[in-house]
């Protein structure tokens, strides 16, 4: 699995497609990112289950 890699994911703010680099060697992670589009604060889960190959992402309007 590469160390960085870019998704593109759904603002759950706007509807529009945002493309997010992520760090895939620090293991699970939650931090704020700004919509490239509308400039909302978008809370970004990043993890990984034991045995699964692929990464997970969630992403969450700040007050949801």
């Amino acid at each position: 699995m590469q160390a960085i890699d870019e998704a593109s994911l759904q603002c759950p703010h706007c509807g529009e497609t945002i493309r997010l680099l992520l760090d895939l060697s620090g293991g699970a992670q939650s931090y704020v990112e700004d919509c490239q589009v509308c400039c909302q604060p978008i809370h970004v889960t990043l993890w990984m289950e034991e045995g699964d190959p692929d990464y997970h992402v969630d992403l969450r309007r700040e007050q949801d």
